[in-house]
């Protein structure tokens, strides 16, 4: 068994311990809390299928799953069907805990449960908490429900900009304080620690480490505002083989590798969201930028959605754009036996995304806790870019446009 598996395992034997402990403190306390049940359990989900004008690579919802629609298939369920569930446990006023486990498209093409969040919540008052486990992650304006289709208007929140961090939890700490002045109500959470996620085609894990974040969301009537800041030591162990490479030629491939490796290099993330709902329409954005000198780039993205609800129906139109702030080609080395060196760099450095995208679509509420969401979305690439696509094939040309098609049945229960 190795260092990580035996770490995993106490950590289960811990957080089992500790539940049953607190399970038993509880039991006399929900004795006369009877308006509180100690157990409560929740599921969604979301059927969905997706066609991709362009067969010559894959449209995906996630840059860590392997297959999409295009070329892997003409019409794909992996873009967006998943199934959750989710137990919450009331140990007491104070304490409470909450299990998240979601079947969805894996790094390894597999759909075997994961767990998505799994934390300890103590509430030392009505406005302060202090949570210990895998928790969400602050960073957008929907993050506590980006996977939860049902809460959302869209088929998926706009890829341009959740892209920009396709993670969704965090393993550490995370304090919550509240404050109320009138009709106005403002959040603090602070966040810290650390996240690993495997990649695709043998891609080894990415790992953050130090991982720190600070966010306030501001509700006001019908409007909220949300801004966060995110930093991590980031490690993507796939690039290292590239960059060992230019390291044989000298100082010079060293001072390439230096550049472009990421091995602990400081990543940056920032966002701004704001919301107006006052019930038949509503208006939306965000922005996020990222920042850290390696080869995956530095970028931005922004988009604005707004939608009328007519009854049962919500059409809606969205604008996304996601652009590169950093160069998107190095000469290298000038030297014939780094010419596939170059050609990797390159590769890699022209596949930071850039691209533009008009989204229309409506939602039906046809059923209780059912809805079925048809979706457009004409998406302009970058000159000389693929985009968001992934996995091109020979006979791909770069630039243009793709038009993408999306239907949904999100349920929760």
């Amino acid at each position: 068994m190795s260092i990580r598996q035996t770490q995993k395992l106490r950590l289960r034997k811990l957080i089992t311990i500790t539940l049953v402990a607190l399970g038993l403190q509880a039991t006399a306390v929900h004795a006369e809390d009877t308006d509180t049940p100690m157990f409560s359990f929740g599921g969604f989900g979301t059927l969905g299928v997706v066609h991709s004008s362009e067969d010559k690579a894959n449209y995906k919802s996630s840059v860590m799953v392997p297959t999409g629609a295009g070329y892997s298939h003409a019409w794909s369920a992996e873009v967006d069907s998943r199934i959750g569930a989710q137990v919450t446990a009331n140990f007491s006023p104070y304490i409470s805990a909450v299990v998240q486990v979601i079947a969805e498209q894996r790094y390894d093409n597999s759909y075997t449960p994961s767990v998505e969040w799994a934390n300890l919540k103590y509430q030392f008052t009505p406005d302060f908490s202090i949570r210990v486990g895998r928790i969400v992650l602050p960073d957008f304006l929907v993050s506590d429900y980006r996977k939860l289709g049902y809460s959302n208007v869209w088929v998926r929140p706009p890829i341009e900009v959740y892209g920009l961090l396709p993670i969704s939890s965090n393993d550490g700490v995370d304090a919550s304080y509240r404050v109320h002045a009138g009709e106005l109500t403002n959040t603090v959470q602070a966040m810290y620690g650390k996240s690993e996620v495997k990649l695709t085609n043998e891609g080894g894990v990415a790992q953050a480490k130090d991982a720190w974040a600070i966010s306030d969301t501001v509700e006001y009537g019908h409007t909220t505002l949300h801004v966060n800041y995110h930093q991590t030591s980031l490690t993507v162990a796939a690039y290292k083989p590239l960059f060992d490479g230019f390291r044989q030629f000298g100082p010079e491939g060293i001072a390439i590798a230096d550049k472009y490796d990421v091995a602990n290099k400081r990543y940056r993330f920032i966002t701004l969201g704001a919301s107006y709902d006052p019930g038949n329409w509503f208006v939306m954005g965000e922005w996020g930028s990222t920042s850290i000198e390696a080869v995956i780039g530095k970028r931005s993205a922004w988009y604005a959605s707004g939608g009328y609800r007519l009854g049962k129906f919500t059409p809606y139109l969205t604008y996304a754009q996601v652009k590169a702030d950093s160069n998107t080609s190095d000469p290298g080395l000038n030297v014939a036996p780094a010419a596939s060196l170059n050609a990797g760099l390159n590769a890699l450095l022209g596949s930071i995304p850039v691209q533009k995208t008009i989204s229309v679509g409506t939602r039906w509420d046809f059923m209780k806790n059912t809805d079925l969401k048809l979706q457009f979305d004409h998406i302009r690439l970058g000159a000389g870019m693929p985009g968001t696509l992934t996995e091109l094939q020979p006979g791909f040309q770069l630039g243009g446009t793709v038009n993408v098609f999306s239907t949904t049945l999100d349920f929760v229960f």
